[in-house]
């Protein structure tokens, strides 16, 4: 069997992921096609993208997230206004973003830590939780780009909610024609 590709992440509520799919509505109504949009049901919080997953590793990997979720208790985080990497200015990643609690970046931290020990790198940037409505091309023109921006600085994204943190799962990731599809692979409790 190949390698997967795999990441580990935080699910959102099914409302939450409604409300995003308006925001990108909206914004895909002022935007240019340069933009590729993230199927609502596919956007999460990222907590670590591992790459390449050997099939005999998933169960040493499973093993860990397991033990490593147990040391965490269930927390949450607000979800609010709207940004991009590396600004709004020149936007490449389109997102809203996450407030998140000293308790999610330590859970992020020691995931990444213990994926380490495993032999997935350790992210070399600081860990900015956000999550992704779009991604654009690397093709697009000055005048795309410029559209891109306006629609961001017009569009205003107040607080949408919050999310209750009791689990964290490890994705398969497929890269289809279509985009992306995910699937669940292991779930791994936080503490009780």
């Amino acid at each position: 069997m190949n390698a997967i590709r795999a990441f580990v992440a935080i699910d959102l509520p099914e409302d939450l992921r409604h409300k995003l799919g308006e925001i990108m509505d909206s914004l895909k109504k002022k935007t240019p096609r340069a933009v590729r949009w993230v199927p609502p049901q596919n956007i999460h919080l990222t907590l670590k993208f591992l790459g390449n997953v050997s099939p005999n590793n998933l169960n040493t990997l499973t093993q860990m997230l397991r033990q490593e979720a147990l040391r965490h208790s269930p927390m949450q985080f607000s979800v609010g206004g709207l940004g991009a990497f590396p600004s709004k200015q020149r936007p490449r990643v389109i997102w809203v973003g996450v407030h998140a609690p000293p308790a999610l970046m330590d859970l992020q931290r020691c995931v990444d830590q213990e994926t380490a020990v495993l032999g997935y790198p350790v992210e070399e940037r600081e860990y900015s939780p956000h999550l992704t409505l779009g991604r654009v091309s690397q093709n697009v023109t000055a005048l795309e780009l410029r559209q891109i921006a306006d629609a961001l600085f017009d569009t205003h994204v107040g607080d949408l909610g919050v999310v209750r943190v009791t689990e964290i799962r490890l994705y398969r990731s497929d890269l289809q024609p279509g985009g992306s599809v995910y699937t669940p692979l292991f779930t791994a409790p936080l503490k009780r």
